[in-house]
């Protein structure tokens, strides 16, 4: 890289980045600073997404729980969202709500019959702890089901 980006290209390259998906600020930040001359120069392009609407730490961890929630559970998404620099309050808005319901979807997609015996059980409630799944929910469902 000869020069770095002027705050003008800075801008339009978040923008090709967020029109592809949405990213936290945390992951900007991350992508723009080889880039910029300085830190100061990404946070100000960051700045200014946030007040036009164009990036939003909220609306991007509820398109990451939406897409993650077919297949893990409401710890496994918040240390996820944790590890993209997602603030406490958002994560922490992460419901576990229709969680049971999930398990019993990934547990039937993975598993076709019934458990016949407790090693089954046991290599299944293995499966679902990680994937993220709270104990009572695999407690639950691992007796009831199966």
């Amino acid at each position: 890289m000869d020069q770095p980006d002027t705050p003008a290209e800075l801008k339009a390259r978040a923008l090709r980045h967020l029109v592809r998906r949405e990213h936290s600020r945390a992951e900007l930040a991350r992508k723009l600073a080889p880039h910029a001359e300085s830190p100061a120069a990404v946070e100000q392009v960051l700045d200014l997404l946030l007040s036009g609407k164009h990036q939003s730490d909220q609306r991007y961890a509820e398109e990451r729980v939406r897409v993650l929630s077919r297949k893990y559970g409401a710890a496994r998404i918040r240390h996820d969202l944790r590890s993209k620099g997602i603030a406490e309050e958002i994560v922490e808005s992460v419901g576990s709500e229709g969680e049971l319901e999930r398990a019993r979807q990934i547990l039937n997609r993975r598993y076709r019959a019934p458990a016949a015996t407790p090693e089954e059980r046991a290599r299944r409630a293995r499966f679902l702890q990680g994937r993220g799944f709270a104990l009572d929910v695999i407690v639950r469902l691992i007796p009831t089901t199966y």
